[in-house]
């Protein structure tokens, strides 16, 4: 699903109900628009607005939650290889390969990811396939260690490539979780209707149009974001490069 797609359809589909509405004001007789029919349409304009506030409210705060996620498994991914870096380095020139192998791999990602000239499809999945850090813990593997030193810092590089190998795959499957496209057509199906209410009691005027229009699309805005939110890695709002950036500054120092 294309955010900017969806957030369009959204505001067509709930200004079009607000226009229908004020097209079903004209049409309907005068005894379908006495107090007692509009306080009817009011009392469900409201439960409507109640649910369609509460649903938005919980989609927002979980794509957040779930960008905050992506952000933090970045960040954490940075101070881990900087530190894998570090643990090499007190290793010994035996693993100066290693290092060599592990700046190539963030620089790779961080190609992958954020690439300098916008979004390409598929770039999670070419990062999927990629096995940078699948050799260079192998490579830590058939590390040979000389002394009790030695064999404690292999094995404090092994631990933080299987971290670093656990973020990978966490991010990768975290991505393959998407909104069902049935919870989208209900809400905006709410969403119109409740509008359709709102054009049956307003009057037809410029004033109104403009406000229902400037409405419908601070409410496209908000699916616009819980799509994009809900694609950290690969979507138009995408998480930070920076960790990985000073990350990749710090690598081989």
């Amino acid at each position: 699903m294309n955010g900017i797609a969806i957030g369009l359809i959204t505001t067509g589909c709930i200004f079009g109900g607000t226009l229908i509405g004020l097209a079903l004001r004209k049409a309907l007789p005068d005894h379908h628009l006495s107090v007692e029919s509009k306080d009817a349409v009011k009392v469900s304009a409201g439960m409507i607005s109640m649910m369609a506030a509460l649903v938005l409210g919980l989609l927002v705060s979980s794509a957040k939650s779930k960008f905050d996620s992506a952000t933090a498994a970045i960040t954490e991914s940075g101070a881990k290889v900087i530190l894998l870096d570090r643990v090499l380095a007190g290793y010994g020139p035996e693993a100066k390969p290693l290092r060599d192998a592990l700046r190539e791999s963030v620089a790779s990602s961080l190609t992958l990811l954020w690439p300098e000239e916008g979004v390409s499809e598929g770039t999670l999945t070419t990062f999927e396939r990629r096995l940078n850090m699948e050799q260079v813990m192998a490579s830590v593997r058939r590390l040979q260690p000389q002394t009790d030193a030695q064999r404690g810092l292999r094995e404090e590089a092994q631990k933080l490539c299987q971290d670093l190998l656990f973020i990978r795959w966490l991010q990768i499957e975290q991505a393959q979780t998407d909104l069902p496209l049935a919870f989208l057509v209900i809400l905006l199906f709410w969403l119109t209707t409740l509008y359709l209410n709102f054009g049956l009691l307003a009057p037809r005027n410029a004033t109104v149009l403009s406000t229902m229009f400037v409405g419908a699309l601070a409410l496209a805005t908000a699916m616009f974001l819980i799509i994009e939110m809900n694609r950290p890695m690969s979507g138009a709002i995408k998480v930070s490069s920076g960790p990985m950036r000073k990350a990749l500054e710090h690598l081989g120092r």
